[in-house]
C-alpha cells in the first residue's frame, strides 16, 4: 500500500526563495471530501492523478499515477471542481531532507507552507529557521480545502 507521511508548517518569510526557481503547479480535485481526494496535478514534471485516504494523524494512504498531459488540462479544465489550485514549489535541501515550499497564488495568495515527507513516523530531521508553526493536522491548510475556503477570505485577525 502506498503511504504518506507528511509535515506541514507555515513559512515565517520567503525572502529566502526570492532568487530561486520554482515550478508553477497546477492542481484540481474531482474528490475533496477529506475521506477520499482525488487530485489532477500538472507540471513541468508531468502529469499525475493522485488518490488520497483518510489521514491517521501524520499517516495517510497515498496512491499515485502518472497520466498523459493532454488528459491533465482536459481534466483540469473541465472536469475538477473549481478553482483550481495554483502554486509554485521551489525544493530545497536542508540537512539530510529535502523541503518542498509552496507559495500559493489566486484566492490562496499570500499563503507560504514548507512540507517535508518523512520515511517513517518517527523519522528525525532538522528545520529551517525559516519554518514556523505546524500545521500538518490544521484542515485548513490542505489543498483540498484551499479551493473550498481560500486563504483570502479567512480571518487574519484570528
Amino acid at each position: 500500500m502506498g503511504v504518506e507521511i507528511e509535515r506541514k508548517y507555515l513559512v515565517l518569510t520567503d525572502i529566502f526563495i526570492k532568487n530561486l526557481e520554482g515550478e508553477l503547479y497546477e492542481q484540481g480535485y474531482l474528490n475533496s471530501d477529506k475521506k477520499r481526494v482525488v487530485r489532477v496535478r500538472l507540471s513541468a514534471e508531468g502529469a499525475f492523478i493522485t488518490i488520497k485516504g483518510l489521514p491517521k494523524g501524520l499517516i495517510r494512504p497515498e496512491y499515485e499515477y502518472e497520466i498523459p498531459e493532454d488528459d491533465a488540462r482536459f481534466l483540469l479544465d473541465n472536469i475538477c471542481e473549481q478553482p483550481i489550485i495554483v502554486k509554485t514549489r521551489y525544493k530545497l535541501q536542508f540537512d539530510k531532507h529535502i523541503w518542498e515550499v509552496d507559495k500559493f497564488h489566486g484566492e490562496n495568495d499570500g499563503l507560504v507552507v514548507a512540507e517535508i515527507e518523512l520515511e517513517r513516523i518517527d523519522e528525525t530531521f532538522q528545520k529551517p529557521e525559516w519554518v514556523g508553526e505546524e500545521v500538518s493536522n490544521d484542515w485548513r491548510y490542505f489543498n483540498s480545502n484551499l479551493l473550498i475556503n481560500p486563504f483570502r477570505k479567512w480571518d487574519q485577525n484570528k
